[in-house]
């Protein structure tokens, strides 16, 4: 599926409803360019669950947990990571085999030592928005990119991409 963001107010609706159709769990893998966008996607998944608070790429940190009334959910980015191996180190194999949701920017750093993707997500810019091409990895991710299709029916389609309002 393809989706079509004109703006960051697109972007961060988009993530909400991503957010909506994950129902709290799942391994969603961010991917793109630096300043592609993956960070206010995120922004808009934790804005699902309620989260009003500023949201920044854990670049340094390596791991934001959110801890919310009724969900967790670790935002990871990985750009500064040197090899896979470093994650057991930061308690990754926990933090991936909690039931929450995880969402992981830079998921290539990874390689090897992460398990599958659930949903994979590339982000690029395109014009004045950007442009998110999403592709299932797994039964649940399916039914991710089939709940937002649906919400997609009363979107724009042209060329085969969905223009999110």
């Amino acid at each position: 599926m393809q989706v079509q963001l004109k703006d960051e107010v697109t972007h961060v609706a988009f993530g909400e409803a991503l957010g909506l159709a994950l129902k709290g769990h799942g391994r969603v893998y961010l991917e793109g360019d630096l300043g592609a966008g993956k960070t206010t996607l995120t922004r808009g998944v934790l804005r699902a669950y309620g989260y009003q608070g500023a949201v920044k790429s854990p670049t340094y940190t390596l791991v934001e947990p959110y801890e919310l009334v009724e969900q967790r959910i670790y935002h990871l980015d990985l750009y500064r990571l040197s090899d896979p191996e470093e994650l057991e180190f930061i308690g990754g194999r926990d933090v991936l085999a909690d039931d929450a949701l995880c969402l992981i920017e830079w998921p290539s750093r990874g390689e090897g030592w992460l398990p599958a993707a659930d949903l994979r997500i590339e982000l690029s810019v395109a014009g004045q928005g950007r442009r998110a091409l999403l592709t299932a990895g797994s039964t649940f991710g399916e039914s991710v990119v089939e709940a937002l299709a649906k919400q997609a029916d009363n979107m724009q389609q042209e060329h085969g991409v969905t223009q999110w309002i």
